[in-house]
């Protein structure tokens, strides 16, 4: 079973980019904090790529801001690529299937 719920903050707007095939998609960065103190008695926190695709999308865009809370239910989703130098790297990423705004407004349109 491949599911992964987060709550956290979002780092920055999200912005909806329309592909060549009318999907919209955006990318956020969640800042969730770990439920342990470290050494210095501050919790540690984890920014964890996670991918919006159409309607989830265009509300998050639409309802958040940086710095709003969400909760995102998901799966985990693995790829590589290889760059210039002819390195594999790898990225993993929480492909959002439901997401639920915790602390948001809706953004005002700029007149």
């Amino acid at each position: 079973m491949n599911n992964v719920v987060l709550v956290g903050r979002l780092t920055k707007d999200p912005e909806v980019i329309e592909k060549s095939d009318d999907k919209k998609v955006t990318t956020v960065t969640v800042a969730v904090n770990r439920n342990f103190k470290n050494s210095e008695g501050k919790y540690d926190c984890d920014f964890v790529r996670c991918v919006l695709w159409d309607g989830i999308a265009v509300n998050t865009c639409e309802y958040c801001k940086k710095g709003d809370v969400i909760g995102i239910k998901g799966r985990l989703q693995s790829s590589s690529y290889e760059d210039k130098d002819h390195n594999i790297n790898y990225v993993t990423e929480v492909i959002a299937e439901r997401v639920t705004f915790l602390s948001s407004t809706k953004k005002e349109e700029s007149e």
